[in-house]
């Protein structure tokens, strides 16, 4: 269960990767991006540990700032925990506001769109697409409340968007208009649909992005952040 009196006054950074310089890199980058803030950095390169320090810190009712995981981590058997994902599942229950950051070398669409509805990570990043500077850059994004996906990222859930809500042409121009600032009602005069086909299309949009909750502000700032837009 989540810890609800948390101490706060403990902010704590976790870094998990099964490469131990790896951890070190990543540490380094990170405490430099957020320098100016006071934060306790905790590392872990098996997924035991980085279990335990989890539960530990809920247990002590402090607060897990932000966590960096690598997906591929050997599995913690005793625990039923199989890679990163499972440590990031059990964050994301333990520490709702937690800010969470994926990193793999993986970016099969199936995969990506998994892992962004069972988690909703705030940062997701293929290693391809991420270097010293701009993962400094990005997680200094994450920490102002952005959310961050890198380009691969992006590219392989928008075809799985794309795919279940058999997006065409009109689905784009709806999202574009919107994002220019036309009211649905006016879409009509631009869009050679129904009012209720428009209205339908938006609502499947909105379903499957921000799961039919938010305002057409917020389902444009996430259109954008997985790269519809």
């Amino acid at each position: 269960m989540p810890n609800n009196e948390l101490n706060c006054s403990i902010e704590n950074i976790l870094i998990v990767d099964d490469h131990p310089l790896t951890v070190e890199v990543h540490k380094g980058i990170i405490s430099k991006a957020l320098k100016e803030k006071k934060i306790n950095y905790l590392t872990a390169i098996t997924a035991e540990k980085a279990f335990n320090i989890i539960t530990e810190i809920n247990t002590n009712g402090e607060n897990l700032k932000m966590v960096l995981f690598d997906i591929n981590l050997p599995p913690f058997k005793e625990k039923n925990i199989e890679s990163g994902e499972d440590l990031a599942l059990i964050t994301r229950k333990l520490f709702p506001n937690c800010k969470i950051i994926i990193i793999s070398m993986h970016n099969d669409p199936l995969w990506v769109n998994r892992i962004i509805k069972a988690i909703n990570p705030e940062g997701f990043l293929a290693k391809s697409d991420v270097d010293a500077k701009s993962l400094a850059e990005i997680c200094s994004k994450i920490e102002a409340d952005f959310f961050f996906y890198s380009e691969s990222i992006k590219k392989s859930n928008k075809i799985i968007i794309q795919q279940n809500i058999n997006w065409d042409e009109h689905d784009t121009k709806i999202l574009q208009y919107i994002a220019e600032g036309y009211k649905t009602a006016h879409l009509t005069r631009l869009i050679p649909l129904s009012l209720s086909a428009i209205e339908k299309r938006k609502a499947n949009i909105k379903k499957q992005l921000i799961f039919d909750i938010g305002s057409d502000k917020e389902l444009i700032e996430v259109a954008k952040s997985k790269g519809l837009l």
